[in-house]
């Protein structure tokens, strides 16, 4: 593993640090109730619980907030390949794509398992000197084990100007 990754998986792990990230950064994911529950190289799972931020008219969970979770348990793996990064790259998402399976109305874990083809896509753009995309997956799952959605979250990686 390389220090920068090292690094920031040291910040992301503290629960501390990494609520006060979202609360400055991403206040709508820290009210929402999205929690890091494991992250390493190669996978990152979010969880989240109904409450009353993230809840619809129907009593279940709006699918923001679902969307929300699912990239961010591919977006993490991105910022963890470019953090300190010299040269410094960007990470947009260009694309989503999402189905449903399930009414969420309980606890649900999102699940991505592409950390390695993220880093990938990150080498390829500092090499080229070029955008490079990736589709990340990320599935829901509830504590019986069922799929209640799955995403797929489409990064774009560019090498910044300076």
């Amino acid at each position: 593993m390389n220090p920068q990754a090292d690094q920031f998986l040291t910040l992301v792990r503290n629960p501390y640090k990494f609520g006060l990230f979202m609360l400055q950064k991403l206040p709508a994911a820290y009210f929402s109730g999205l929690k890091l529950k494991e992250v390493n190289t190669e996978k990152c799972v979010i969880a989240i619980q109904p409450n009353w931020f993230n809840k619809n008219p129907f009593r279940s969970v709006y699918f923001a907030c679902l969307s929300m979770a699912a990239e961010m348990s591919t977006g993490i793996l991105a910022m963890m390949n470019i953090y300190r990064r010299q040269p410094a790259v960007s990470m947009l998402v260009i694309k989503t794509e999402a189905e449903y399976f399930k009414k969420v109305v309980g606890p649900v874990q999102f699940f991505c398992k592409d950390g390695e083809n993220i880093q990938l896509a990150v080498e390829e753009a500092v090499v080229s000197h070029e955008a490079v995309t990736c589709k990340a997956k990320s599935i829901g799952v509830n504590p019986k084990g069922e799929v209640v959605a799955e995403f797929h979250i489409t990064w774009s990686f560019k090498v910044k100007n300076t």
